[in-house]
């Protein structure tokens, strides 16, 4: 006899739905699942016949053999477990095969039958919901898995409860959804002592999501500037948070079932290597990048990341999405990031100060900045230099803005920007926007244009450098409450892009 149980296979965040046949059939014992199986699918076997055992449930003296279709598609993970194990059940009439028809599962087993948590409960869900099917999955993914809605779910402690639910001996209620998780109130701006033209920058940085490079030596407030920077970005949207929260699930990080619609702050160290970053590795899971995906990735120390990973950066700043291949798969992940990076001017730090600077200056500075290639830099909107501060302002009390005042004027900036991008899906703020659409929205004024073209002349400015200014200049001008592009916000966007010996 051959049953059919429903599972899910990831491709990228799109959850696929598979169907899981099993077939038992006369011949020598033996238990065979083919259809592109990975290691943890394949070692399924052994957990199954644990779990059955347990539950007083033979495995039956015939050839056992399980297909995963589409039999092209790569299947990863051991989430397998459950669909498979139904699946025999059903060929074993333990479980009514019709009720499976309107089922997807997913969930390890453990060997004494219970469910244990995997990732990618939230796609699933949304694979479930898009085929009218029922979601089983493991009790500690059920409440990320409900925040869909649109499709029951339901949470057996283990494979006995999901066998007696489905033969209705002792149905199960829905589980509910997760609570909205709000993390605790972080670092406030206020507390930053001097530093304006930094915060200045941090502000449009957010307001406009443009990349942000703050240069200075070790102490300044670089680190320090970026941990505040979550506390001023505004709320994810529901849509957001939902894409935000599939990458988050797939790489198994929602805590609780709770979905936050707070910006990600992600803050890899600089020894992360190129498939931490980009992502990849065993199942090409999403690197740091599509984790930072709709927030803020704060690269400290940004010289000393390896040269490979840093310019593995270049394509994916540029497009907002990042293609991880593989020999057999082409895994896509949305990544649409503010990159935040941090660096001293020189190894040992201290290039501006004659009496600390070590004997190779001003070479090491050049050496050491020198790392960072032109196309990288160039896609920095913002470079600001992060002056010592003095140790005399240390004793003064703080007297910075409050953040909430910053937050609120970056807000009514989204909300300016969301104005005007309601007829253009899938731009959302201003450094999405295209040099077509530019010419648009940022047409400078007469004074503005000869400005501008000036400082192309002087800079040396790609077309790519031209359109960055004018973007940063549209983000300027919202934050002024203006409806046009005027010669003062070409004249702060072009003082952000001047290089930092032109700047010297």
């Amino acid at each position: 006899m051959v049953a059919i149980a429903y599972s899910v296979a990831f491709d990228g965040i799109e959850a696929r739905l598979v169907e899981v046949q099993a077939a038992v059939a006369p011949g020598l014992p033996a238990f065979n699942v083919v259809g592109l199986p990975d290691k943890a699918v394949s070692e399924a076997r052994e957990r199954i016949r644990a779990a059955f055992a347990a539950m007083a449930v033979a495995m039956p003296s015939k050839r056992v053999t399980v297909n995963l279709s589409p039999a092209d598609l790569p299947k990863e993970g051991s989430h397998f477990d459950l669909p498979i194990a139904l699946a025999i059940l059903a060929a074993l009439q333990v479980i009514p095969a019709e009720e499976l028809a309107t089922v997807v599962s997913l969930g390890e087993l453990a060997l004494d039958g219970r469910l244990v948590p995997v990732a990618g409960a939230l796609p699933a869900a949304m694979a479930a919901a898009e085929e009218q099917r029922m979601l089983i999955c493991p009790p500690a993914c059920a409440a990320e898995a409900a925040w869909v809605g649109a499709v029951p779910v339901i949470a057996p402690q283990g494979l006995r409860q999901a066998v007696d639910h489905l033969t209705g001996r002792a149905p199960l209620a829905q589980a509910a959804p997760g609570s909205l998780r709000r993390p605790p109130p972080g670092p406030d701006m206020a507390d930053v002592r001097g530093q304006e033209r930094a915060k200045r920058a941090i502000e449009i940085a957010a307001a406009g999501r443009h990349h942000l490079l703050l240069v200075g030596p070790p102490g300044s407030g670089k680190s320090m500037l970026a941990a505040r920077l979550p506390g001023l970005m505004p709320e994810l949207t529901p849509a957001e948070a939902l894409e935000t929260s599939m990458i988050h699930s797939l790489a198994g990080m929602l805590v609780d079932g709770g979905i936050s619609r707070q910006a990600p702050y992600r803050d890899p160290h600089h020894t992360a290597s190129v498939a931490a970053i980009v992502g990849g590795g065993r199942g090409a899971r999403p690197g740091e990048i599509s984790l930072a995906h709709n927030g803020i990735l704060f690269l400290d120390e940004l010289p000393e990341f390896p040269r490979q990973v840093l310019e593995t950066l270049r394509q994916p700043l540029e497009t907002g999405e990042v293609v991880v291949a593989r020999a057999n798969a082409h895994v896509r992940y949305p990544c649409r990031f503010l990159l935040v990076a941090a660096a001293n001017p020189c190894r040992c730090g201290h290039l501006a100060d004659a009496g600390r600077a070590c004997a190779r200056a001003p070479r090491c500075g050049a050496d050491y900045m020198g790392k960072l290639s032109g196309p990288l830099m160039d896609r920095f909107d913002l470079r600001i230099e992060v002056p010592p501060v003095a140790i005399a302002d240390l004793g003064a009390p703080a007297q910075g803005e409050p953040g909430a005042a910053i937050a609120g004027r970056i807000a009514a900036a989204r909300g300016r920007q969301a104005a005007r991008f309601a007829a253009h899906p899938g731009l959302r703020v201003n450094a999405d926007a295209s040099g077509a659409l530019l010419e648009t929205i940022a047409e400078p004024d007469a004074e503005g244009r000869d400005l501008i073209g000036r400082a192309a002349d002087r800079l040396g400015l790609s077309a790519r450098g031209y359109h960055r200014i004018l973007r940063t200049a549209r983000t300027i001008a919202d934050l002024d409450l203006s409806e046009h592009v005027r010669a003062p916000h070409l004249a702060e966007a072009i003082g952000y892009r001047i290089p930092f010996a032109m700047a010297a």
